[in-house]
This record gives C-alpha cells, sequence and structure tokens, in this order.
C-alpha cells in the first residue's frame, strides 16, 4: 500500500467531517434495513467554512512514542497541539490513559463528552471500569456499566457481579454461570474474576468443586498463580502445597503415602495433572499402582483423560489405551474429548470417534471439525440406509454454510460430491452504500492510522466499528462496503476481516485478494511452485500486509525469519544479501518462495508438511510424520501444537480458494492434502540442513 495514495483523501474528509463528529458518530451506527441493497446509515457532510489549520502528522506520532515511554510531561505538552487531526481522540486518550490512576471522574467526563460515540470513548470507558472495580469503587464503576458498548471484557463482566453481591444482592444463575465462564476461560490470573469468584463462594453460589476445578485447569496450562489464588479461595492453609507439587509433582507423590483429608485429595489430582504434563506414562504408572484407589470416579476419569490428552500430544500409540480407562466420557471436558477423538482417529477407530463427539458439549460438538468427523464415523460405521443418511446430514449441514467455506466444509462438500467452485457472489454494492462506507469517519480513521504505521490502533478501531460499536456488529451489507472502503485502498488485512464477518454470502475477490499478481505469480511459476500455494501461505502469514513484523522477529509478506533468510540467500546463490533487504517485498518474495519450494521438495511434495514445516520448523514434522499413514485431513488434526494445527488447515484451503480462482477451474482439497506416513524405507531428506 502507498502511504500517499490514501493519506490525501483521508485527511481531507475528516478534517472537514471531525467539527461535526461528536453528533455524527452515533448515526453512523445506525444499521442498514436487511433488503439486498439498503439504504445505508446517514453519514454527516463536511463542514461549509474554513477547515481547521493542518496538523502535522508527526504530532501524533510522536505522541504515540511518548505514550510507549509513559512520558506524561511530554503528552501533556503536546496534546494542544493535536486539536483538529483526525486522530485527535487517539491523542487524547493517550494522553489521558497515562494519568488514570490520578485522574478524577470529571476528567473521565470530561473525555466521554468531547468524544462521544467513538472507539476510544468507550475504550477509556473500559479503562475506568478495570480501575475503579480494582478499587472497589464500586460507586463510580455502577453507573458507567451500561454505557459500556463493547461489553467484551471478562474482567469487566466479572466486577459488575461482584458489584451486585457486594451490595446484597443475591446472585442469579446466570450470574454464576457467566463468571465460571469467564474464570474458566482465563489464561493468567486477573482481579475481577478472582474477586467475584471468592464473593460467589462465600455466598454459598459456587461450591468448593468449582474453586478446584479451576485449579485443575490451571495446573495443566502451567499457570501455577492462578492454580495457587484459586485454592485459596477454598483453603488458605495448604497454598504452599500447590507451590511445592507445580516444582516438582514426582518428589510431591513420592512424599505421600495417603489422601488423608478431602484436600489432601484434591492436591494429589493436582499433582498427578503436573506430572502428566511432564511425563504421562510416568503419571499413569503413579495412578495406577498407588492413587487409583484412593480417590473418586470422576477424579479417575478426569486424570486419565489428561494423561490421554498429554500421550496424544506426543503422539503416543499408548493415548487410546489411557483414554480407555476413563468409565464415563460425561466426566471429561471437550479439550479432553476432542484429543480422545484425534488420538482414535490415528487409529481408525470410529466407533470411539462417535462415542466422543456424542460426549462433547453441545456448542463444541457443533463446532466444523467435530460435525465433520461425527459424519465420517457414522459413514463408516453405517449399515443402512438410514444410517448412511444421518451422516449425510452432518455433511450437508456444513455444505450449507453460505458464509463460510472452510478447511471443514470443504472436505464435507467432496465428501458430497462436489468439488470447490467460486460461489455465487452477492448483488454488487450500490453507489448509496459505497458512499456510505466511504464517508463513515471511524472507518476513515482507522485506515488513516494504518497509514500513519500506528497499525495497531487502526486495527483496533477498525474492528470495534465493524463488530462492536452496536450490538451483533455491522450487518452484511455493511460488512461488504467496509471491506470494498479497505480494499479499494489496498488495505487487504482489513478488507478480508470485514469481509469473513459476512454470514449470508460470501465475495471471493474480497475474501481471497491477489495483489502483487504478476510478481507472486512469475515468481512462483520460475521456481516450479504453485502460486496457489503461496497465495495461501502469504494470506495466512501476513494477510498482504507488507511491513508486517511477528512477534518472533518474522518480517515481510512471507514472514521470513532473518536466520532462514540468510540460509536461502546462500542456498540459492543471492550474492551479497543484506539483513535488511529482507522488509525489501520483492527480495521478500523471492526469499520466500524459495524456501517454501526446498521445504516442499524436502518432504516429497507434501503440501501439509511443507506448510507445518514452515510454521514450527521442519524438525518438528519430520517427527510427526512418523507413525501409521494418515490420510492428511486427519494427520493435520492431530498436529501438537495449536497454532501450527489451525495454520495447516487454513493454508491448504486458502490454496485450494486461490487455485479456484487462478484456474477457473473446480479444485480438490482432499488431493492437496493427499496422504502423510513415514520416509519410506531407505529414504532420505534432502535438505537436512533446512531451518
Amino acid at each position: 500500500m502507498r502511504v500517499l495514495k490514501i493519506l490525501t483523501p483521508l485527511r481531507a474528509l475528516a478534517a472537514g467531517a471531525l467539527c461535526a463528529l461528536a453528533p455524527a458518530l452515533p448515526v453512523l451506527a445506525q444499521p442498514a434495513p436487511a433488503n439486498a441493497q439498503p439504504a445505508m446509515p446517514a453519514t454527516p457532510q463536511a463542514q461549509v467554512g474554513v477547515a481547521p489549520q493542518a496538523v502535522p502528522d508527526s504530532v501524533i506520532l510522536d505522541m504515540r512514542e511518548a505514550f510507549r515511554r509513559n512520558d506524561r510531561a511530554r503528552l501533556a505538552a503536546l496534546l494542544p497541539l493535536a486539536q483538529g487531526h483526525a486522530l485527535e481522540p487517539w491523542a487524547a486518550y493517550w494522553e489521558l490513559k497515562a494519568r488514570l490512576e490520578d485522574a478524577t471522574l470529571a476528567d473521565v467526563q470530561a473525555f466521554t463528552a468531547r468524544y462521544p460515540g467513538t472507539y476510544q470513548e468507550d475504550r477509556l470507558r473500559n479503562d475506568w471500569l478495570l480501575l475503579t472495580g480494582k478499587r472497589r469503587d464500586w460507586a463510580s464503576f455502577v453507573p458507567e456499566l451500561p454505557r459500556f458498548r463493547m461489553g467484551d471484557d471478562p474482567q469487566v463482566r466479572c466486577y459488575a457481579v461482584a458489584a451486585d453481591v457486594a451490595s446484597g444482592k443475591a446472585p442469579t444463575r446466570d450470574a454464576v454461570q457467566q463468571v465460571r465462564r469467564d474464570w474458566f476461560g482465563q489464561r493468567d490470573l486477573d482481579d475481577g474474576c478472582l474477586l467475584a469468584a471468592g464473593l460467589l463462594h462465600q455466598a454459598g453460589a459456587m461450591p468448593f468443586t468449582d474453586l478446584w476445578m479451576r485449579a485443575r485447569l490451571a495446573t495443566e496450562a502451567n499457570r501455577p498463580s492462578l492454580a495457587r489464588a484459586a485454592v485459596a479461595l477454598d483453603a488458605p492453609d495448604v497454598a504452599a502445597d500447590v507451590a511445592s507439587l507445580q516444582q516438582n509433582p514426582a518428589r510431591y507423590l513420592a512424599s505421600r503415602a495417603a489422601v488423608g483429608t478431602r484436600k489432601g485429595q484434591e492436591l494429589i489430582v493436582l499433582a498427578l495433572i503436573k506430572l502428566a504434563t511432564q511425563n504421562p506414562d510416568m503419571a499413569a504408572q503413579q495412578l495406577d499402582s498407588k492413587w487409583s484407589v484412593q480417590l473418586t470416579a470422576e477424579e479417575r476419569n478426569w486424570l486419565w483423560g489428561v494423561i490421554g490428552k498429554w500421550s496424544a500430544l506426543n503422539l503416543s500409540d499408548l493415548a487410546p489405551s489411557y483414554f480407555a480407562k476413563v468409565t464415563r466420557d460425561a466426566d471429561l471436558p471437550d479439550d479432553q474429548l476432542a484429543w480422545k477423538v484425534r488420538a482414535a482417529l490415528r487409529q481408525g477407530d470410529w466407533r470411539t470417534v462417535l462415542r466422543s463427539v456424542d460426549a462433547m458439549s453441545e456448542p463444541a460438538a457443533d463446532e466444523g471439525a467435530w460435525v465433520y468427523w461425527k459424519a465420517r464415523a457414522q459413514l463408516a460405521l453405517a449399515r443402512s440406509d438410514a444410517d448412511r443418511a444421518a451422516a449425510r446430514a452432518g455433511f450437508d449441514k456444513l455444505a450449507a454454510n453460505p458464509g463460510r467455506l472452510g478447511f471443514y466444509e470443504k472436505l464435507a462438500r467432496e465428501e458430497l460430491g462436489q468439488l470447490s467452485t467460486t460461489p455465487a457472489g452477492p448483488a454488487p454494492l450500490s453507489a448509496q452504500e459505497k458512499e456510505w462506507a466511504r464517508r463513515h469517519i471511524g472507518l476513515n480513521r482507522a485506515l488513516l492510522a494504518i497509514a500513519l504505521g500506528l497499525r495497531s490502533e487502526g486495527t483496533r478501531e477498525w474492528n470495534y466499528w465493524t463488530n462492536l460499536h452496536q450490538s451483533g456488529g455491522m450487518n452484511d451489507r455493511e460488512l461488504y462496503a467496509a471491506a470494498d472502503f479497505a480494499c479499494q485502498r489496498q488495505v487487504w488485512d482489513r478488507c478480508i476481516n470485514a469481509s469473513e464477518r459476512t454470514k449470508g454470502f460470501m465475495d471471493f475477490s474480497q475474501r481471497f485478494p491477489m495483489p502483487l499478481r504478476d510478481g507472486v505469480v512469475g515468481q512462483s511459476r520460475s521456481i516450479g511452485l504453485d502460486p496457489a500455494y503461496v497465495y495461501g501461505l502469504i494470506r495466512q502469514e501476513s494477510r498482504f500486509v507488507m511491513d508486517a513484523r511477528s512477534g518472533v522477529g518474522a518480517s515481510g509478506l512471507m514472514q521470513v525469519m532473518p536466520a532462514t533468510a540468510r540460509w536461502t540467500a546462500r542456498k540459492i546463490g543471492l550474492q551479497g544479501f543484506r539483513p535488511e533487504q529482507i522488509n525489501e517485498q520483492q527480495t521478500n518474495l523471492l526469499l520466500g518462495t524459495n524456501y517454501l519450494k526446498l521445504a516442499l521438495d524436502d518432504f516429497q511434495g507434501s503440501m501439509p508438511l511443507a506448510a507445518a514445516g514452515y510454521n514450527a520448523g521442519p524438525g518438528r514434522p519430520r517427527n510427526w510424520r512418523n507413525g501409521p499413514v494418515l490420510e492428511g485431513a486427519i494427520w493435520a488434526e492431530n498436529v501438537p501444537f495449536n497454532e501450527t494445527r489451525d495454520y495447516v488447515k487454513k493454508v491448504l484451503s486458502n490454496t485450494t480458494d486461490y487455485a479456484v480462482m487462478l484456474t477457473g477451474k473446480p479444485q480438490s482439497l482432499k488431493a492437496r492434502l493427499g496422504q502423510v506416513g513415514p520416509l519410506a524405507v531407505g529414504q532420505t531428506d534432502p535438505s537436512a540442513d533446512l531451518p
């Protein structure tokens, strides 16, 4: 994307419209009628008269840097200079956020009055609710809570329940379940949900079993502080034991002869869970030989589920035997049942696949993966036309989704004899719809922030307007217009993001754009690589963000790591390569495609293995391929890393869609997945030094 191409029209629009920002934004959020080409929400016109004096972009960029350094004095000095800039709400937000701990309610109210309806207003409100909740200042928290439009912060939701309980209100069943969901879903310890759980426990609304269940989940996820805090709500006297068993579970178990008390029993369960994450076979031996008879049936089942899961993560052939020791699948959480399904798929055990999916909660069983594998199991076990019809119903359910054609939707269609083709697009956007998006102040501010290099801010603001400003987010036609607006300005990640949210239809040209087509296709074909595969990978790696940077140092369109770039440059004889060239578009494409081709050759042309190697490094999929020969979809579903599993599925699904667009012919995802298994006897990897 060329920055100058987008800045001029965006700044011109924003400068004129900013004067009317406060009264205009609530109007912008009004939903369009639900017909095919709706009358879009009214949009304020630019004010007639003298526009505000131009504010240099450098003021905004300097304020962002001062915010990163928490330089309050610099922020305060620069804020007056930012008045009139289209990104002024961001400037004001940074300044107040930096001093929020010392701010008054009047400061917050002045900010929300100046920027009503904006993302920044609601973001600041979110911050204020967290602060007042942490302070237990319910008098300030409660009046502001109903104005929190996003409502997407679990800790705020927990504080809301805590505020009710603290005021003497009896907690409702729904409130308890909400806290349980939010608390159990946490990755890290936070104050709000811990407070709410403690108050609910004291009120008799949350039993001690929930507290220890949370400790189980935290222990398995290697979150020792969260596990200890959860246990302390019920049994503060054994908190030290929780820390001890986290550090060395084998030693802790060896030091105990019997469980003794209820608390002791719970601690043994935690220790066995921790041991299972480190050595599932050792945990199985301990459970079988010593502890099983001292635990309840539910505890034994949970532990065998954990042991089976971690054995399956190691791709061990023992995983099914561990899962077989579970006497009641209903005692297992969905995550353990998912790994029970995966282990059964590796063994071709369709009966266990079917039983395990049936044991999942309704929301989990309704996910595409488990709908598909249940239908496959029903088909494999079918003995009558009625059985085959039940299987077909699952495939039909996935195939009929008009707004989604992902990995499992494609596989379901192939089971029904339908290859991937370009779906029928929606009715074209009207001039009115395009103009609505073009003059939407929030979308403009998001794209302007991105153009100035404030990608995080721009992305958050874009997502707010498309998904959170109004309940349920924008409707399909609004999303379609927003996506078109981003596409026209070559902000491809936001184009794709908005387009993927449409539920009733798909526009393939939006969801699968092909920028730099001549370069990508030409470079790919010159080295014998399928350009659809390259596009499928780029879409997943960077969403065509030219200056993308990952947290681990990967850069550019193809997210090439510096060490990989140096190795590939040497391998292909690129003379005079310098590390900074990795950020040059053509060099990034040259190195990324060549590395992908070398990885594909290394894995004997297997697209799933090469994609996994590109994401996780080649050493891991070299190990993951060992074992039985599996159909590609089963192998991909058993990839132990969540990120890589999702990555392989999306890259191969993307590749199939890009192949449809590039060739104009129906395509098969199954053909690209192929089969995955160990190297043949005597066969070696051609690029043993592939990094």
